[in-house]
């Protein structure tokens, strides 16, 4: 059985406010409850994949120290984009 959209949905939210260092917690939360509504299954399935990687990883893709890998840099660019609308 596969998980319903709204349980998927709180369920990376909660994920995106959890993380192991407090920087992550703060830009993922923010993206999670602006942008994980609107999302297609493809990508909210991709955006659960990304948030299982290591925050420190995922902290030099955000901070730009270390490319993403290929499957989740449409994601980093949308998450960047959504950190220049807030001017976090």
């Amino acid at each position: 059985m596969s998980e319903r959209r709204d349980h998927k949905i709180k369920r990376l939210k909660m994920r995106s406010m959890r993380r192991g260092i407090k920087e992550m917690d703060i830009i993922l939360s923010h993206f999670a409850s602006n942008r994980l509504e609107d999302m297609t299954l493809d990508q909210l399935s991709n955006y659960d994949l990304f948030t299982l990687e290591n925050d420190h990883d995922l902290y030099a893709w955000i901070m730009g120290t270390a490319k993403p890998p290929q499957k989740f840099a449409p994601l980093v660019n949308e998450i960047l984009a959504h950190l220049e609308i807030l001017q976090v």
